[in-house]
C-alpha cells in the first residue's frame, strides 16, 4: 500500500523497493579510471571514476570473479568493466558488482589521444612561432612535480651545482592518476601568476604510457598554451611523447637535462667569459700595435719632422719659376722685336718714301691732288713737286723746248 503520514513504510521496505529497482537494471558495459583499488579477503573494492564529467562510482569485485580476470590491475589503469547495480540494504550504499574486467586497449587509448592531438595543432597551439625563448639566467625557477620525487630532487641538484645562485617555487602535484591533470593545471596558473617565476619546468620521472595521459589532458595543454611564462615539458619519456611536449617552449628529455638546458653552467660561463676578454685583449693589442705603428710612420714623414722643408721646396719651384718666366718673356720679345723689324721693312719697302728715294717724285696741283697727265696742269698751274729730301713749288710753262722757271727752293721733306 501507499505510504501515507498515518502509515509511513519502514526503512527496511524501503530499502528492499529499491534494491529490486535497481536490481532490475541489469548488467552494462561502462569505461572509467582506477582511482582506487584496495584488496581486503581476497575481494577488491575500488573506485572507478570518469575524468572527462568528473563523475565516480564504487564498485566490488567478488573472490570468485578476480580468480577469473586474466590481467594485473591496478590504480591509474583505464578499463572496461560489466557490471551491475547493487544496493547494500544494511549499509545504505550503492555499488557496482564487476563481472568482467579488461584493460582498455591501447589502440582506443592512441585514437583519442591522436584525434585530441589534430584539434589541438589545428588551433595552432603547437605552431614553433608560439613557442617563447627561455631566459639567459632565471633568478627563479618554478618547478611542477610530484611531492619529494626524484625529479624534483634531479632538476634542484644540477640546476644550483651549475648556478648555485638559482631559486625555485616548487608546487607539488600528483603526477598520476585522476587528480593529476587538475592539479597540474593549477600549479600551471599558480606559477605562470607570480611575477618573480622567469621559467616553469613540468618534470615527472618517465613511466608507461597509461601513467603519463594525464600530460596528455586538454585542461593540462591549454593550461600550458595559456601560460605567458616561458614552460619546459620534462616529462623523461622517449617512447610515448605527451601533448604537453608539443605545447611546451621547450622539451627536455629528462629532469636532469631540463636543469641543464634551463641553467647555464657558471664554469662554462666563466670559460666564455675569460675567452672573450682574452680575444678582446688580443684583438685591442693588435689594433694598438697598428696604430703605434701608422703614427711612427706619419711622424717620421718629412712633414712632421720640421717646417723649414715648405719654405725650401716652395723657394726652389718659385725660383725655377721666375727663371721660366723670364726665359719665357726674353722669347716673346726677342719673336716680337724680329717680326716688327720685318714689318718695318716691308712697310719702308712699300712706302713712298722708298719710291722717292729711288729718283721718283711726286707733282701735285693746287688741292693736294697728284698730276698723273700734263693735260691737267695748264699753262700757269702752280706745282708742288716732292723729292726725296724735300719739296719744291714750279709753274706748269709751255710745251717742251721751252725754259721752265724754278720760283721756289727746294724744302726738305718732313
Amino acid at each position: 500500500m501507499p505510504a501515507t503520514v498515518e502509515t509511513p513504510w519502514p526503512v527496511a521496505l524501503l530499502s528492499n523497493k529499491i534494491r529490486g529497482y535497481i536490481e532490475r537494471l541489469g548488467t552494462v558495459w561502462v569505461e572509467g579510471e582506477v582511482t582506487q583499488w584496495g584488496a581486503s579477503g581476497g575481494n577488491v573494492y575500488g573506485k572507478l571514476k570518469d575524468l572527462s564529467e568528473d563523475a565516480t562510482v564504487s564498485f566490488t569485485i567478488w573472490s570468485s570473479v578476480r580468480s577469473r580476470l586474466t590481467g594485473d590491475f591496478a590504480q591509474g589503469d583505464r578499463v572496461v568493466a560489466l557490471v551491475k547495480p547493487s544496493y547494500w540494504v544494511k549499509g545504505g550504499s550503492l555499488t557496482m558488482q564487476v563481472f568482467e574486467l579488461r584493460h582498455v586497449g591501447l589502440g582506443d587509448l592512441l585514437e583519442r589521444l591522436e584525434r585530441l592531438r589534430k584539434q589541438l595543432a589545428g588551433e595552432g597551439l603547437f605552431d614553433a612561432s608560439r613557442k617563447k625563448p627561455l631566459p639567459f639566467l632565471p633568478h627563479c625557477i618554478g618547478l611542477v612535480t610530484g611531492k619529494d620525487s626524484d625529479a624534483e630532487k634531479d632538476v634542484i641538484r644540477n640546476a644550483q651545482l651549475r648556478w648555485p645562485a638559482v631559486t625555485f617555487r616548487v608546487v607539488h602535484a600528483m603526477v598520476q592518476g585522476d587528480r593529476a591533470a587538475g592539479e597540474v593545471t593549477a600549479a600551471i596558473q599558480r606559477l605562470d601568476a607570480d611575477p618573480e617565476v622567469d621559467v616553469i619546468i613540468v618534470a615527472r620521472g618517465g613511466g608507461d604510457f597509461q601513467n603519463l595521459l594525464a600530460f596528455s589532458d586538454e585542461s593540462v595543454v591549454r593550461a600550458a598554451a595559456a601560460c605567458t611564462t616561458p614552460l619546459v615539458s620534462a616529462i623523461g619519456h622517449e617512447a610515448d611523447r605527451p601533448l604537453l611536449d608539443e605545447v611546451a617552449d621547450l622539451r627536455a628529455s629528462t629532469p636532469t637535462d631540463a636543469a641543464k638546458r634551463v641553467v647555464p653552467d657558471v664554469t662554462d660561463e666563466f670559460n666564455r667569459v675569460q675567452q672573450a676578454r682574452a680575444r678582446l685583449s688580443t684583438r685591442l693589442t693588435g689594433i694598438l700595435s697598428q696604430e703605434v705603428d701608422r703614427v711612427s710612420q706619419l711622424r717620421s714623414r718629412p712633414v712632421l719632422t720640421g717646417s723649414s722643408w715648405i719654405i725650401d721646396s716652395r723657394s726652389e719651384d718659385l725660383t725655377r719659376y721666375v727663371a721660366r718666366g723670364a726665359e719665357l718673356a726674353a722669347r716673346v720679345v726677342e719673336r716680337a722685336g724680329a717680326t716688327l723689324l720685318d714689318l718695318r721693312s716691308q712697310l719702308r719697302a712699300l712706302s713712298p718714301q722708298g719710291t722717292l728715294d729711288r729718283g721718283y717724285a711726286i707733282v701735285q696741283v693746287p688741292g693736294g691732288a697728284v698730276l698723273k697727265a700734263p693735260t691737267d696742269a695748264p699753262t700757269g698751274t702752280t706745282l708742288r713737286i716732292t723729292v726725296a729730301q724735300g719739296t719744291l713749288t714750279a709753274t706748269a710753262g709751255a710745251p717742251a723746248g721751252t725754259e721752265t722757271e724754278t720760283s721756289t727752293p727746294v724744302e726738305p721733306t718732313k
